[in-house]
């Protein structure tokens, strides 16, 4: 087995220049098998006028495209911030091995908080998960943001 290398330094990039876009500052990253980096994107829900346009979903995108299926075995998803409940479902419908989330999200994270989508029966699938990676610039990088908008 493979040395465990994140690639959350990646995310936080994402993230960074989404908040240069004016989007809320969230980066994801997804990793193939092999470890290759196959997506990256960072929010972009303003830029295009689609309330899905979370990083994560568009990493998926991305991925299932390069990949040529919906599905993901194998494959490890980086992202900033915990996941919301609709990013959380998509992540278990492409099968997504490992997750690796930074900063928790009281207000609207959908896997340690709230409805925590992995733990319900109607869940087919439910990756790895690995909370509080990276988390301190995660958080660092939001605050920021949002004290901005104040």
């Amino acid at each position: 087995m493979s040395p465990f290398v994140s690639h959350m330094d990646l995310a936080l990039d994402q993230a960074r220049a989404a908040a240069a876009r004016g989007e809320v500052p969230v980066g994801a990253v997804i990793v193939d098998p092999a470890g290759r980096v196959v997506a990256a994107a960072g929010n972009r829900t303003r830029e295009l006028c689609d309330p899905t346009a979370h990083a994560e979903i568009l990493a998926l995108r991305t991925a299932c495209a390069a990949a040529r299926s919906e599905r993901l075995p194998g494959h490890a998803l980086y992202v900033t911030l915990e996941p919301c409940p609709m990013c959380a479902a998509a992540i278990s419908a492409a099968r997504i091995a490992r997750l690796y989330y930074g900063a928790a999200d009281p207000k609207s994270g959908g896997i340690g908080q709230g409805p925590r989508i992995f733990s319900h029966p109607q869940c087919h699938h439910i990756p790895e998960v690995y909370d509080g990676i990276a988390a301190q610039p995660s958080e660092a990088l939001l605050r920021t943001f949002f004290e901005r908008l104040r």
